[in-house]
């Protein structure tokens, strides 16, 4: 008694966090069958600066030919030097952010997934913005919790649809997510939104999480956005970038994130933040000691994605001029958002730019846009394959 018997049929032993389809969809495997062939193929998605042919330079090896390294000294929070680092990268953008406020992760994935541990019980919920980056539902059935979305409105510009919020919130509700700027939209939280929604989630009691990983790829100017959270003071909120991004070394693993809100509140997220945090102990003390080089080697790699975003933009609208398609306002990031002619779906039209012309865009539907059609382009592609990727696309589009 008490022991349960053989698995019955409908059974599995695994936990039930795992019930996405990980199947591959129809865009995957027509490229796996590309690149089977041996086809040359324009890829205009590339999202690894790493792969994307910058100059890396020699300083961030040498930033690891530190003795430090060779010492343990396990600090939950991360140690003081890496986040004196992360204090001084905010100080440079005229904010100042106490190191006391600066907790390190492994990366913004994790930052997530100490957040949701902090906030929510299982069954409880999270808003996430629509469109944005697909990731949220996976961290969210990870920690067993629940996603809901809000919109974001596109009127020639987009703009957070603040009714869409409040119709989202539950007393289940936990925090709302930003992504600012958001991932693939471009687009900046103004000061407005900004006020609205931490008055919103004082009256509520909800946390907000803003992921800021873009914010140094500003694509023009405008004094109205909302550049970080960070300081924040009506509500409880969390500020999240990491090198992955800022420095263009997603290899290297290291995020933050800063910790605002009245006093009281404050204090009492950070040390349970800190309990998590020394329960996994997860960020290397290698990338600790390097932290503030690495940062400073950085801004060489930050400044070529940024010309190459504003380059192949700028190209990009030449080439779309008088066609077909269509670029969506973008403020920041770097992607960017083409809209196209409805008489095929998304679907058709990055399995036909594949097939024939050996262009490889993403569809709107991947970011949960809410109707068709759109295509999604990475504005950190080669110049070399973006301005031939572009001129393919152009010639399909318009051939129909």
């Amino acid at each position: 008694m008490g022991c349960r018997g053989p698995l019955q049929s409908g059974d599995t032993m695994f936990s039930s966090r795992f019930h996405w389809d990980p199947r591959p969809n129809r865009l995957t495997r027509a490229l796996a069958v590309k690149r089977a062939a041996g086809a040359r193929i324009l890829d205009l998605t590339e999202s690894n600066p790493t792969h994307a042919g910058l100059y890396y330079p020699d300083e961030i090896v040498h930033a690891f030919a530190d003795q430090r390294m060779l010492a343990y000294e396990p600090a939950p929070a991360g140690t003081p030097v890496a986040r004196e680092a992360v204090s001084a990268y905010y100080a440079a953008r005229g904010h100042a952010v106490a190191v006391e406020r600066i907790l390190l992760t492994a990366s913004t994935s994790e930052a997530y997934a100490y957040l949701f541990k902090l906030l929510t019980n299982p069954g409880d919920e999270i808003l996430v913005p629509r469109p944005s980056y697909p990731l949220f539902q996976f961290l969210a059935d990870m920690e067993s919790v629940r996603v809901r979305q809000y919109s974001l409105v596109y009127h020639g510009g987009w703009s957070l649809d603040l009714d869409s919020v409040s119709k989202a919130l539950t007393p289940r509700t936990r925090a709302i997510v930003l992504v600012n700027p958001n991932n693939p939209t471009g687009s900046f939280v103004k000061r407005e939104e900004l006020s609205a929604l931490t008055a919103l989630c004082a009256q509520r009691g909800v946390a907000l999480i803003s992921d800021e990983v873009f914010a140094d790829y500003k694509l023009c100017e405008d004094p109205d956005r909302a550049a970080t959270l960070a300081g924040v003071e009506e509500c409880l909120a969390f500020s999240m970038s990491g090198l992955s991004k800022v420095a263009g070394l997603p290899q290297m693993k290291l995020g933050w994130m800063v910790v605002s809100g009245p006093p009281a509140l404050r204090t009492e997220a950070w040390e349970k933040l800190e309990w998590v945090a020394d329960t996994y102990l997860s960020v290397s003390t290698p990338v600790q000691c390097a932290a503030a080089r690495l940062l400073a080697a950085g801004d060489t790699v930050q400044r070529q994605i940024r010309e190459r975003a504003s380059a192949n933009l700028a190209f990009a609208r030449a080439a779309l001029a008088g066609s077909v398609a269509n670029i969506l306002t973008v403020e920041g990031g770097w992607y960017i958002t083409l809209q196209v002619p409805r008489i095929h779906s998304e679907e058709e039209w990055t399995l036909a730019l594949l097939e024939h012309a050996d262009v490889l865009v993403q569809p709107g539907f991947f970011y949960d846009f809410e109707t068709e059609a759109y295509l999604v382009i990475s504005l950190l592609t080669a110049p070399e394959i973006f301005r031939e990727g572009l001129a393919r696309l152009v010639e399909h589009l318009t051939a129909g």
